[in-house]
């Protein structure tokens, strides 16, 4: 069972997040502040971690800071009232991996959490597949039948972060922003032609194909098989 930590100093909130947590399978484990919440993870193994931003004696940002610093890597889910972009920019520098502005959809928050723990299982195996295409991280490599590609690292990662979430729409920013980077001065033609030197290597592979979503960004689908 995963156990997931709460850090929210609104009581009523904290057991709401828990409550639904549990309901869904999941342990919830609480915390008051980003302190209570590193004392919990210091005695406890925790695979992903919900906070809120404004807390009392160590806040969310300060707390994520310090998971990082402290090579953690399971998935964090900020859920804050702060809005503004530059609130999301801060967020996502601290290292969290997703960002929900309240008030939010219980029932969206299982979802992302669903979503953010099967990335980080695949993230932790280092490896995915599709069909008979295996994808492997340490390798940089596609395998397919006796067909093996290495790739350079930028296209591997773009190809792993999209056949890693088959059929999710990734907009062409969040594209920039993990593979290149939040300060990257790379414009978003280097994203077009790399998707481009993708398409042309893996055209005949019989297992998956790019797909362009016109006005938003990219997704891998699996090819249908008759």
């Amino acid at each position: 069972m995963f156990q997931i930590l709460v850090a929210e100093d609104d009581k009523e909130l904290r057991d709401l997040f828990c409550t639904v947590l549990t309901e869904n399978g999941y342990t919830a484990l609480p915390a008051a502040d980003g302190l209570n919440a590193l004392e919990i993870l210091d005695n406890t193994y925790v695979d992903l971690i919900i906070s809120d931003v404004m807390m009392p004696v160590m806040d969310g940002l300060e707390m994520i800071r310090a998971v990082r610093e402290a090579n953690y890597s399971m998935p964090v889910l900020i859920i804050t009232a702060k809005e503004a972009s530059s609130d999301k920019q801060e967020g996502f520098r601290a290292g969290t991996d997703d960002y929900m502005v309240k008030p939010i959809d219980v029932n969206e928050m299982i979802w992302r959490v669903e979503a953010l723990l099967r990335r980080s299982q695949i993230v932790s195996q280092r490896k995915t597949q599709i069909g008979s295409t295996e994808f492997d991280c340490d390798t940089l490599t596609v395998r397919s039948g006796s067909s093996e590609t290495e790739l350079p690292q930028k296209e591997f990662l773009l190809l792993f972060k999209l056949v890693a979430s088959p059929n999710r729409i990734f907009t062409r920013r969040q594209i920039m922003e993990e593979i290149w980077g939040l300060d990257s001065e790379t414009d978003s033609h280097t994203l077009d032609v790399h998707i481009s030197r993708l398409r042309e290597k893996f055209k005949s592979n019989p297992d998956f194909d790019i797909v362009t979503v016109r006005g938003l960004g990219y997704k891998v689908v699996k090819k249908q098989h008759e």
